[in-house]
């Protein structure tokens, strides 16, 4: 169980990257996540490659499905960052684990837990304290919020895939199916956002590797392995702290000096707390065992 919040805790670091990522490449969201999804799916297929893997027989197409949902929240996520900026963008991913909270009872047939809706809402508290009620960047919160709605989406529908098949195999199949999806998309896409930049120069190119590779294959890895011990939720509510190492970045790396104030510093708290929280009910709750054997999953930044 330590091993597996320790893995979640450096994903969360590498997740806490992507937005910085996203502002520093020119290209648009579009262009952007499916360059992303191309250069992560052929690493994966290479580390498939050299680690003779065997592919499943069934559940290949599902799988690629499941992608489209994370390829989709990369576009609204990306979206948000390029119509705002990577603070709103990362902040709003807060929400993801309100969202999982209300999702899973539906999806998932179990009763809501009360504890889950609680510390949801000192999730919402501490976004909202952050925010300080800023109304100044409404398109970029609107994709934000449907962003992090794709991811626990995702996040649900992937458990599911946990105990059943190897990380890489998920991972491969679902990033595979994403990057189908969007290459499908992307001429009417382009058309719909037409811009010039299509191809990417030196700087973006170097990016955008370690976008795909550190920040998206590596990533996935840890967070796939953390998820055969931790719950869904558990996992969403602490990506929140991937907001916190990223808005200290952006104030950091693009002067988006909302100047910090008590707002802020409350807000941060807030989020931390849920986060210490859940870990400690979970923790509280579980024994610490051996891992079960099995398979594995996928994450989302």
């Amino acid at each position: 169980m330590r091993q597996s919040y320790l893995f979640l805790h450096i994903a969360v670091i590498l997740a806490g990257f992507t937005g910085i990522l996203g502002k520093l490449i020119q290209l648009n969201e579009g262009l952007l996540t499916w360059y992303r999804i191309l250069i992560s799916s052929l690493a994966l297929f290479i580390i498939l490659l050299i680690t003779k893997t065997p592919h499943p027989k069934d559940d290949k197409l599902r799988m690629a499905g499941t992608g489209c949902i994370i390829m989709i929240h990369w576009l609204f996520f990306y979206g948000s960052i390029k119509y705002s900026n990577v603070s709103i963008g990362v902040v709003c991913y807060a929400l993801t684990s309100c969202f999982t909270a209300l999702l899973v009872p539906f999806i998932q047939k179990k009763k809501f837990v009360f504890s889950e809706l609680l510390l949801s809402l000192l999730t919402i508290l501490g976004i909202g304290l952050i925010f300080h009620f800023d109304t100044t960047h409404q398109t970029g919160i609107i994709l934000g919020i449907i962003s992090s709605l794709f991811a626990a989406l995702f996040t649900i529908v992937n458990e599911g895939w946990v105990r059943k098949y190897d990380t890489r195999i998920i991972n491969f199949y679902e990033i595979l199916g994403g990057t189908i999806a969007l290459t499908l998309l992307l001429p009417l896409y382009l058309y719909l956002f037409p811009t010039d930049y299509i191809f990417p120069d030196l700087k973006d190119g170097i990016y955008l590797l370690i976008l795909g590779l550190v920040c998206t294959v590596g990533l996935y890895q840890l967070f796939s392995e953390a998820l055969k011990k931790i719950p869904a939720f558990t996992v969403n509510l602490t990506f929140n702290l991937e907001p916190v190492y990223a808005i200290i970045l952006a104030f950091i790396l693009f002067k988006e000096a909302h100047e910090v104030n008590q707002y802020f510093y409350i807000g941060l708290v807030c989020v931390m707390l849920s986060v210490l929280l859940q870990t400690w009910l979970t923790i509280k709750r579980q024994p610490i065992t051996s891992a079960p054997s099995g398979g594995s999953e996928s994450r989302t930044e």
